[in-house]
Order: structure tokens, then sequence, then C-alpha cells
């Protein structure tokens, strides 16, 4: 989810074909509208044979600037304590 005002803190690892990466979505998409300073990017790993490489039996994985990841399964509030909001 990206906005104009608000650069993407996360990436979002995944694939379109992953059901659970759309659960982590929707874990993010409710942060963010708690949270309009948080904002995320979503990634799909089949585009690059690098990132499939590195993320293909981890996804979904959520990486923040830092370079921390946080691999499924994951929790809102693990997701909240991953994000410190």
């Amino acid at each position: 989810m990206k906005s104009a005002a608000v650069t993407p803190q996360y990436t979002l690892y995944g694939t379109s074909a992953c059901h659970l990466c759309e659960l982590a979505e929707a874990l993010l998409v409710a942060l963010c509208r708690d949270n309009p300073g948080v904002a995320f990017e979503k990634v799909d790993i089949s585009d690059s044979d690098p990132l499939f490489e590195r993320y293909g039996v981890r996804i979904p994985v959520i990486r923040d600037a830092l370079g921390r990841e946080l691999d499924w399964p994951f929790t809102a509030g693990q997701l909240r304590e991953f994000t410190g909001v």
C-alpha cells in the first residue's frame, strides 16, 4: 500500500497466488489503517530469481528498512511488536 505522503518503511515479500500472503497483507493493511504514518509495499518474488531463491519457502516475509525480517506465521500483536506501533 503506497501513499503519496508516506514512504513505505516495510516490504511484504510474497506471490499473487499465496493465501498466506493475503492474510499477511490484511494484517498490514489494518496496521496501516490504525497508524497512518506506517506504509508498506508489496513485492512479488516470482518476478525475480534472486528473491524467489531467498524467500520462496519462507513467504510471506515482512522486511523493514534496517533489514530485519518477520517470517510467517505471525499475529497482529507480533506485527505491532515488530513495527513498534
